[in-house]
């Protein structure tokens, strides 16, 4: 990817003051020493191995530098398929990592472009013909078949009244006295009840050559079943396009009298890249490792999602470029994540053994500057979610020091559900410790979550979540400020020991004592579901998961 481009980016002394959203910048009770940046130069060029001296160099305005740059990465794409994002398989994701890539070379860090596979989805359509024309927004089903396919849509067993609860297309009785004898019939079954592979083998059996699943409808928890669903079809491997749709879609195809037309282009095969940055530290087999996925989705240019986490983490590796940690330090920047954490699980896949046992730990950084946030850490000591993952040993020591960190600085907290739900996955499945920071995706935040953080009730936490309005006004600075300065202090933290994950002995940081408190404890303001991320999220961080 890097060879058809000669020049690499290089990191600039100057920073344009950037403002969040809103406009301003909050006061946050940070460390007197961080109140302070030194001069840009000074920054890039000394050896920021103590707290004082890299909480000083990070910025928020040298965060705010790269996201601006994947803004204006995803404004110059001309990408013939997706222009205006950073998406996998696109010029504005191969640019993306040319710009992350040139300046961590010019920095002296090793870097490894790692290829990864991915598979590059077309633009597909739901076209209602009958009896009112529409086009209905669609996500193609993991395990769809390709074509075109126009004709009458038979609803199978739905219901649009009430709490919508249903078993659509759960049984094959469900398509008894149903007319699927057509040349090209759409089945339309509704989410709820059994899983998605389900609902699509039996309409598929019923002699239906597309399948529409629509959302339920329920919005209990925060209205997470009326948005478009993303099936997965689990091993079944359809033979006609299975797409997913919002309820409102649903609702006017289970009209009497529906056509439609659905256009599921078959995907190509394409290669993005992984960039892996590396600094040797006395330990090279003690590694402590930090990710952030550097995709965005199709809709644009993903500035929260996740040129936040990118960014924070592209900042906080330059910056310890000289800083000369017992401990080897490696950064990830992934590929595909949204396309079903590709990436990162295809690194992890192609570690020998040894490899993985040499790191001590995996911190993940997905969404860290929500505009409507709260600040969340992932629950490894599961006291508010249990996991329905298996916790790595060791993970609870990594959930301390963010919690304590924010403990520190004055900043109330809450639990995340360990769930495996990003970039990490890989990680905890091949037990290594993991950790990671979050701020909210489309959950909608409560009237007590608005009185410890602010915001507003009622409206996402990111409000433009996985949408074209992800741009560079769509984020909140405190958050994103608080949380590049925790980044970088967790890597250096773990940089000089990882005793408490692994139990590999340390060194002290140099410098001014950074004394952690007892953590505060988490704010408790979640009822239930994953914290900031929908219990039974069906968007394409869950790609695993085949919810009902």
């Amino acid at each position: 990817m890097s060879d058809r481009r000669t020049a690499s980016p290089r990191r600039t002394a100057a920073r344009a003051i950037a403002l969040g959203s809103s406009g301003v910048l909050l006061a946050l009770a940070l460390p007197a020493t961080a109140a302070t940046a030194a001069p840009g130069n000074a920054c890039d060029n000394r050896t920021n191995n103590s707290y004082d001296k890299l909480l000083t160099c990070v910025t928020l305005d040298g965060v705010v530098e790269h996201m601006e740059a994947f803004q204006r990465i995803a404004d110059e794409s001309t990408d013939p398929v997706y222009p205006g994002s950073r998406a996998a398989g696109t010029e504005g994701y191969a640019d993306s990592v040319d710009y992350v890539a040139g300046l961590l070379r010019n920095a002296g860090y090793t870097v490894t472009l790692d290829p990864v596979p991915v598979t590059f989805f077309r633009p597909s359509t739901l076209s209602q013909v009958t009896p009112t024309a529409a086009e209905h927004p669609i996500a193609i089903a993991t395990g769809s078949g390709y074509g075109t396919f126009s004709g009458p849509v038979i609803p199978v067993d739905v219901n649009l009244s009430g709490d919508r609860v249903n078993s659509s297309g759960c049984e094959a009785g469900d398509f008894a006295g149903l007319d699927f004898g057509g040349p090209t019939d759409i089945a339309l079954v509704q989410r709820g009840t059994c899983s998605f592979e389900i609902k699509a083998r039996n309409a598929e059996a019923a002699g239906a050559e597309a399948v529409v699943i629509f959302n339920q409808g329920d919005t209990i928890g925060g209205g997470d079943r009326l948005g478009v669903v993303s099936p997965t079809l689990g091993a079944f491997q359809a033979e006609g396009p299975v797409v997913g749709t919002s309820f409102a879609a649903g609702e006017a195809l289970a009209r009497a009298g529906s056509t439609a037309l659905i256009d599921v282009q078959e995907p190509e095969q394409r290669t993005d890249y992984n960039v892996i940055a590396e600094l040797p530290g006395e330990n090279v087999d003690n590694v402590v490792m930090a990710g952030a996925h550097l995709d965005s989705v199709t809709e644009g240019p993903g500035i929260n999602d996740n040129g936040s986490g990118s960014a924070a983490l592209l900042e906080t590796a330059l910056l310890m470029a000289k800083s000369k940690t017992p401990n080897t330090l490696r950064f990830g920047w992934w590929a595909a994540e949204e396309e079903g954490l590709v990436g990162s699980r295809d690194y992890v896949a192609g570690l020998s053994q040894a490899e993985r046992d040499r790191i001590a730990l995996y911190m993940n950084y997905d969404m860290v500057g929500s505009p409507n946030y709260y600040l969340g850490v992932y629950d490894a000591d599961e006291s508010t979610f249990p996991a329905p993952v298996v916790v790595p040993e060791g993970s609870e020591a990594i959930e301390d020091v963010y919690e304590a960190y924010y403990t520190k600085v004055g900043q109330p907290y809450d639990d995340s559900e360990f769930s495996g739900r990003s970039d990490y996955q890989a990680f905890i499945q091949s037990g290594i410790p993991s950790g990671g920071l979050f701020t909210g995706a489309e959950v909608r935040k409560t009237p007590e979550q608005q009185a410890v953080w602010g915001g507003t009730a009622g409206n996402q936490f990111d409000p433009c979540y996985h949408a074209a309005c992800d741009d560079i006004a769509n984020y909140d600075a405190g958050a994103l400020e608080v949380n590049s300065d925790l980044i970088a202090y967790a890597m250096l933290h773990f940089g000089y020991s990882t005793e408490a994950v692994n139990g590999v002995p340390g060194k002290k940081v140099p410098g001014p004592a950074f004394t952690l408190p007892a953590p505060a404890g988490p704010e408790g303001t979640f009822a239930g579901g994953g914290g900031g991320l929908a219990h039974d999220h069906v968007h394409d961080h869950d790609h695993e998961r085949e919810s009902a």
